[in-house]
């Protein structure tokens, strides 16, 4: 009788225990799918340049944040139309910079409705050398946004994405001082410039990176606003700003 009632006491317990399993299964699932409808997309501001950051898991923190600040910073300008600032990646996670920060994504150009974006920018990210250049759904999102945006920045080894996408076949470009060779040897048709801190070329500037990615932007903060703004801007981050004396290439054509 004993061993009854014990065999009858487990098989309680077990039956218990799978459902409660089952339960916060399907509460953890029905938070998961409020939370996917309760996503918050920015707030684009009409009139406004759409400028989108492509990021991905090991982008680097100065590459981003740096023009991402500069531009950001133009909703601070009177008299000028400003930026709508964002991120975009493949995923709704939280990507996890090179140095460790975590940064949720606006949109996943996976699946999102994109806006209309006018300024792309790629900041380098550690694999732009090797397996990123390998996403083909990432290089097709370039060349996608690259149909209808105004501009296409890189930093560092950004260039690397846009090279892979076919977009400096017929430009002039520049990158990370230390991987010029590098690109070279990856595409040896491109004409990549060297001693510079950033190349106009038409809608593309690439520039070298690293600190040196606030020059890019502020660059093409003149090039949009003119010079009494892009020193507004610089001014505000106190950072030295004066465009003859950094080492840079516009093509005219």
């Amino acid at each position: 009788m004993k061993n009854i009632l014990l065999i009858f006491s487990i098989v309680i317990f077990i039956s218990c225990n799978t459902s409660e399993d089952k339960n916060k299964n399907s509460n953890n699932e029905l938070l998961k799918q409020a939370q996917q409808k309760e996503k918050e997309f920015p707030k684009l501001e009409p009139n406004r340049y759409n400028v989108a950051f492509l990021i991905m898991d090991g982008v680097f923190n100065t590459e981003l944040t740096a023009p991402f600040d500069i531009f950001q910073h133009t909703i601070f300008r009177d008299s000028i139309k400003p930026m709508n600032v964002f991120t975009v990646a493949n995923t709704d996670e939280p990507i996890v910079t090179f140095e460790g920060m975590r940064i949720i994504p606006d949109f996943n150009y996976l699946k999102d409705n994109l806006p209309k974006i006018d300024i792309l920018v790629v900041p380098s990210a550690e694999h732009h050398l090797d397996t990123d250049l390998e996403d083909e759904a990432m290089i097709k999102f370039v060349r996608k946004i690259d149909a209808q945006a105004q501009f296409i920045t890189s930093h560092c080894d950004g260039a690397f994405v846009l090279a892979q996408a076919g977009l400096l076949d017929n430009s002039v470009s520049t990158t990370f001082p230390g991987d010029i060779d590098t690109m070279r040897e990856r595409f040896p048709n491109l004409d990549i410039r060297k001693d510079v801190l950033f190349v106009h070329d038409g809608k593309y500037i690439t520039s070298a990176g690293g600190a040196k990615s606030f020059e890019a932007a502020l660059y093409l903060c003149e090039f949009l606003y003119g010079k009494d703004i892009a020193e507004s801007l610089a001014g505000g981050l106190v950072i030295d700003w004066n465009l003859e004396t950094i080492p840079h290439t516009i093509i005219e054509r």
